[in-house]
């Protein structure tokens, strides 16, 4: 998925610089610097543990880094300039991992909260964007239905919705196919391409599902030990020969490997378990 020229800089939007964040003797990120250009969709992939949705949450303010720098097109977020904060808050959304919808409201009603209690938009510009939100993703017929009410797609659909009606300029994904089959996965990715494409936002997605990240977004990070051990477009990705990239890419051949092996009668393979 590529955005229109016009849409994407060659000055970043997003510029991460030697960002550290740890828990007790438990070091998460080490140092990781990354850039997410304007106009982009990046998939942030890595093993479990690595700190994929840490790093998502450093961004977002959920959490502070220990050290390193977060800058938003070219203005540090520091603790010391409240409006820099305060200006990315505006401009950017968090589709939370479990959609984190509030089901005693209507699919209208949790588009409409963010747009009431963040903006001071009159409620006939509340209510015509809210409209063309749920109707650019096909929810205008269910607005006054509960979340419970919804297949778990549409819910999905609706907490995009949600993240979308302040048209913000960079939206953070944390693990939008988690826990959904392969059919559903495919359709959340597609979900996001035209998402993307129709409202023309930066993203960050932090994903397990590598072979999904690969068709559908246009830069890859691996993060491998507290730093990204990779960064570029897919392609790129396919043929590395870093040892980690390759291994965390292959690990289905490993997998075909392992078992064939075993069923011909030889041992478990050294690391198998990690």
């Amino acid at each position: 998925m590529t955005a229109p020229a016009s849409v994407v800089s060659a000055t970043p939007l997003l510029a991460i610089r030697s960002l550290q964040k740890r828990f007790g003797d438990r070091v998460v990120l080490a140092d990781v610097t990354l850039t997410v250009p304007r106009g982009r969709v990046l998939a942030v992939v890595g093993k479990s543990g690595t700190g994929k949705s840490v790093l998502l949450k450093c961004l977002a303010g959920v959490l502070t880094p220990d050290a390193g720098e977060v800058s938003f097109e070219g203005r540090a977020l520091t603790p010391d300039d409240p409006a820099a904060f305060a200006d990315f808050r505006r401009r950017c959304s968090y589709l939370f991992q479990g959609n984190a919808l509030l089901d005693s409201l209507t699919a209208w009603e949790n588009v409409a909260l963010p747009l009431e209690q963040t903006t001071l938009l009159p409620k006939p510009e509340i209510r015509a964007r809210v409209a063309e939100a749920l109707r650019r993703l096909e929810l205008d017929g269910d607005a006054l239905r509960y979340p419970s009410q919804l297949s778990g797609g549409m819910q999905k659909r609706l907490a995009l919705a949600r993240a979308l009606v302040t048209r913000p300029e960079l939206v953070l994904f944390d693990e939008p196919t988690a826990g959904l089959d392969p059919l559903r996965r495919n359709a959340v990715f597609t979900l996001i391409a035209h998402a993307q494409r129709e409202f023309g936002f930066t993203a960050v997605v932090v994903t397990h599902d590598l072979p999904e990240a690969l068709v559908a977004c246009d830069e890859v990070a691996f993060l491998d030990a507290g730093h990204v051990r990779f960064s570029g477009p897919p392609s790129a990705f396919a043929h590395s020969n870093d040892a980690a990239v390759a291994a965390f890419r292959d690990s289905t051949v490993a997998l075909a490997q392992s078992v064939a092996a075993l069923r011909a009668g030889g041992p478990l393979p050294a690391n198998t378990l990690g």
